[in-house]
């Protein structure tokens, strides 16, 4: 007789039934047991207040990461409520249409309101104020026109909120295009002498493919400038990085000719990948803007786009530095500290829901690699969310220091 019959159970059933189990355990205990951990958790009030000027859709994804961030590690706001990504900032509230859009920015609000949201505030964070356009609500093909702008850039307002919140030593971080273009002149020059960052003027990106013939999607306008300028045809092939001016200046540092490594890397020394929980090199493909701090600031961390001697040579041209700043602090008095990233590094779409779920950013860094620019969430899980926690339990404890 037959294993097989001696059991009465075939051998196929029994792997289906293994199989099964193992299915199970993988995509039900495991996630099941991570949601309890995470629910069971303690949460903690912090009360963090976000300005996003740049939110044509209602997914948010220029603040999503914050939020995704302040729930997963279960801050709550002072009436214990989670934060919700559509609600829970100031900026540009996008409806169907522009005309059913609305506007609640820090301008909006008088200074006995302005006065009791720093005092409940400890963290302000101005993530992009780049604004929202025209192209945002139109049906066309965004990469070949530059749109007119209905919303954003840095307003008086919004500075007058970053000077209280200086003033009254909170912590303050912004990001990327907060003093660059739609932000006024005025504007700029009265945050660079609060801060202490200054904008160059130039901001840059790495693209793959600079081939017309094989990459549709680069704008049109940045070719026909560059032509104009140059007196003569785009005649890019391969990856490099283009340099926009303010003023309209466009450059191009092409990969193995002027740059030697391809894409930009974020190189952070030892002492702060321990610190922050940061990998020594982390690639970053995105824009960036070029500041120069004072010398009462940590570099945290800072580009490296491996220039050869040509790119330089281009650089020293163009009144840059070999090396650009990407993550920078300072203290603000005895309890508040300053933070600026010249890159857009909180952008990034999330599950709205996947924040539940304990350890999943550990999970996430097991499986994307830091130099591996090809996935758009490897730079979030493997540098921005670290970062961005330490700041985080920085800031919890100094609320837990001062009773704010």
């Amino acid at each position: 007789m037959s294993k097989e019959n001696k059991k009465g159970i075939p051998q196929e059933t029994l792997l289906l039934i293994k199989s099964v189990t193992v299915f199970v355990l993988i995509f039900g205990i495991v996630p099941l047991t991570s949601f309890l951990i995470w629910y069971f958790m303690p949460s903690a009030p912090l009360q963090v207040t976000v300005l996003d000027k740049t939110v044509p859709h209602s997914s948010a994804q220029e603040h999503q990461g914050i939020h995704w961030t302040l729930n997963h590690l279960k801050y709550v706001k002072h009436d214990g409520s989670a934060y919700d990504v559509e609600k829970d900032y100031f900026g540009f509230f996008p409806g169907p249409t522009k005309e059913e859009s609305r506007v609640r920015d820090f301008s909006t609000l008088n200074e006995g309101e302005r006065n009791d949201l720093i005092k409940k505030s400890s963290i302000v964070y101005f993530a992009d104020t780049y604004g929202v356009y025209e192209n945002d609500f139109e049906d066309k093909e965004l990469s070949d026109f530059r749109s007119q702008k209905i919303y954003g850039g840095m307003d008086e307002g919004d500075l007058e909120v970053m000077k209280a919140a200086l003033e009254s030593e909170k912590y303050v971080i912004a990001e990327f295009n907060t003093m660059a273009s739609p932000t006024p002149l005025d504007i700029r020059l009265q945050m660079e002498e609060l801060v202490g960052v200054k904008w160059t003027g130039w901001i840059t990106r790495y693209f793959d493919e600079l081939d017309t013939l094989i990459n549709d999607e680069l704008p049109r306008w940045m070719i026909d400038s560059y032509v104009k300028q140059h007196a003569g045809q785009w005649e890019f092939t391969g990856s490099g990085m283009v340099f926009l001016h303010e003023r309209g200046r466009i450059e191009i540092l092409e990969d193995g000719l002027d740059i030697g490594k391809g894409v930009p890397s974020i190189m952070s020394d030892i002492k702060n990948q321990k610190r922050y929980g940061i990998p020594e090199i982390v690639k970053y493909p995105y824009w960036i803007d070029v500041v120069l701090v004072s010398r009462e600031f940590e570099v945290i961390s800072y580009y490296d786009i491996a220039p050869t001697e040509s790119g330089i040579n281009k650089l020293r041209d163009m009144g840059l530095p070999r090396f650009f700043p990407a993550a920078v602090s300072k203290n603000i008095g005895d309890n508040g500290r300053f933070y600026y990233f010249s890159g857009d590094f909180a952008d990034m779409k999330l599950s709205s829901t996947s924040h539940r779920f304990y350890a999943l950013a550990r999970l996430y860094r097991l499986f994307l690699h830091a130099e591996d620019y090809s996935q758009p969430s490897s730079f979030f899980w493997n540098y921005y969310y670290p970062l961005f926690k330490t700041i985080l339990s920085d800031a919890n404890k100094q609320v837990k220091k001062t009773g704010e």
